[in-house]
């Protein structure tokens, strides 16, 4: 029997998503970790990606250096927001592939910690059972 697919979450459609409730990410296969996110230079710094003493260098140098490193993807220069690169398979760069946990999760970024409060669908979660 072919597993079922299930969708991923449309960002247009909300009904293609799940109003978030407690224990909903305990069997969940780690959809969030698709989106793109969107961070800045604290939470660089955060993950270690951007040393301190950098903080004072313009963001579009960090931004070309990062890019160079195939860490961040674009880089927003009038609102200081880059957005981390993402694997061939669109999973964030720090989602483990077969445990489907984050890597850096008590370094991540202030859009993770926030989610879903914060994010495309507030209040709302890109929801997929783990297979």
């Amino acid at each position: 029997m072919k597993p079922q697919l299930i969708p991923a979450a449309d960002i247009d459609r909300l009904d293609t998503w799940q109003k978030y409730r407690k224990g909903l990410c305990d069997t969940c296969n780690a959809s969030c970790c698709t989106l793109p996110v969107e961070v800045r230079l604290d939470d660089l710094i955060r993950l270690g990606l951007v040393d301190e003493f950098e903080r004072g260098e313009p963001l579009s140098r960090i931004a070309k250096r990062l890019q160079k490193e195939g860490v961040v993807g674009r880089f927003h220069q009038k609102s200081g927001i880059f957005t981390l690169s993402r694997m061939s398979n669109d999973d964030c760069l720090f989602l483990d592939t077969r445990s489907r946990r984050c890597t850096v999760y008590d370094k991540r970024p202030a859009t993770c910690r926030n989610h879903p409060q914060i994010g495309p669908r507030p209040g709302f979660c890109a929801y997929r059972p783990k297979p």
